[in-house]
């Protein structure tokens, strides 16, 4: 077998084949590379949401001192030594339900002695009576003269007056003999108790014997300044405050340590003009306290609420702020994005309430816009509906 080798000109020819034919191969597969890898060609796929009216319940927040419906300071009426306490602090007590008792011997004889006056005057009224009726026939047959019976009844009228004086001075006694057993004028919970039995009483002292809690219905108090006194009013509905004040939902009410009391309030009154120093005005809700969870001087939070019917809920982390306007980047036929001015009514939470600048049914772009132009062309990829309600907080 012969085997035949090339010349060195072929060989050179050879390499000079192979390197093109690599070259080539090369320039093939970077076309493909370039022509499939290039991203700034793609069109962008971002989510979209589409806006529709909804229903929110906007939520206002208010520190509140808590009050029971009367916080009522016992004070002795009567001077005189302590006798017996009939209470413990702490305890839930009715009303008329006796608390304290002072020594009643001293007014007891006072009575006694007034009650005597009393009925002395009125049997000196019931003679003096006697002798001016007596006197009537007598004149009448012309056997005394007109005079002593006018007189007769004169002296009947001041002994009447006398007794009705003698009258009212026992029940001033009498009063006074009551005022010794001081009594619950409401029901409620006995405050702190600083006095002991023994101790000398005057019905002038500063201190009162105890304070008692009507605590059946509680009142959380709180005040708003001037500012949020006119977003209340425009919150609710009505033509007068009272009106307004009755348009509000139940107030709920959370405690210091973060619970929530299991009762609903009603907001009730407000007061009738601003404080000069804080500027501020005076509210207060009610709630019932049936089962003596809340006490006077507690403290807490109340939570009112306002609901917005066929409004237009964006989430914040949709728009742009950019020279104090806010945009958004609304979604046109053939999937272009136009950047479009909002104006909202109310920022909390993750939403705005739109005020204008969009309409019910159109989509915008919810994530991604921070480097999105005006114009630009997105592949949608979701068409999530703003019309779920929402709650939103304003502290």
């Amino acid at each position: 077998m012969t085997i035949r080798t090339p010349s060195g000109a072929s060989l050179h020819i050879l390499r000079i084949a192979r390197v093109a034919a690599f070259g080539a191969t090369l320039a093939l597969s970077g076309c493909g590379g370039k022509g499939g890898g290039d991203d700034r060609n793609k069109t962008p796929a971002l989510p979209v949401m589409r806006v529709e009216l909804a229903t929110a319940d906007l939520s206002t927040e208010y520190s509140v001192r808590l009050e029971g419906r009367a916080d009522a300071e016992i004070r002795p009426q009567v001077d005189g030594v302590l006798q017996e306490i009939l209470v413990k602090e702490g305890d839930p007590v009715r009303k008329g339900q006796p608390l304290f008792r002072i020594d009643d011997a001293a007014y007891r004889e006072q009575y006694n002695t007034a009650l005597a006056a009393q009925h002395a005057a009125e049997a000196q009224a019931s003679v003096a009576k006697v002798n001016a009726d007596k006197l009537v026939p007598l004149v009448e047959n012309n056997v005394v003269a007109p005079v002593q019976l006018t007189t007769a009844k004169a002296q009947a009228q001041g002994a009447r007056a006398t007794a009705e004086q003698a009258t009212a001075q026992a029940r001033s006694a009498r009063i006074n003999l009551d005022y010794t057993l001081i009594k619950a004028p409401v029901a409620g919970y006995i405050g702190r108790i600083p006095f002991r039995q023994g101790t000398l009483l005057t019905k002038n002292q500063t201190q009162p014997l105890t304070t008692l809690s009507d605590v059946g219905q509680m009142f959380a108090v709180f005040s708003i300044s001037e500012i949020e006194f006119a977003r209340f009013k425009s919150l609710y509905a009505g033509n007068t405050i009272d009106e307004k004040v009755s348009n509000v939902p139940p107030v709920s009410l959370t405690l210091s340590d973060g619970s929530s009391y299991p009762h609903h309030g009603k907001l009730e009154s407000l007061s009738g003009g601003f404080d000069r120093l804080t500027g501020s005005i005076g509210m207060r809700a009610s709630f019932p306290n049936s089962d003596g969870l809340l006490r006077s001087g507690n403290s807490g939070t109340v939570t009112l609420t306002a609901r917005f019917n066929d409004i237009m809920l964006v989430p914040q982390s949709a728009t742009v702020d950019l020279q104090d306007k806010l945009f958004v980047f609304v979604l046109e036929p053939g999937n272009k994005v136009r950047k479009q001015v909002i104006s909202v009514s109310g920022k909390s939470g993750p939403n705005y309430i739109v005020k204008s600048g969009l309409k019910p049914g159109e989509s915008i772009v919810t994530a991604g816009i921070d480097k999105l132009k005006d114009g630009a062309v997105i592949k949608p990829t979701g068409t999530a509906s703003s019309s779920a309600p929402a709650r939103l907080n304003t502290r």
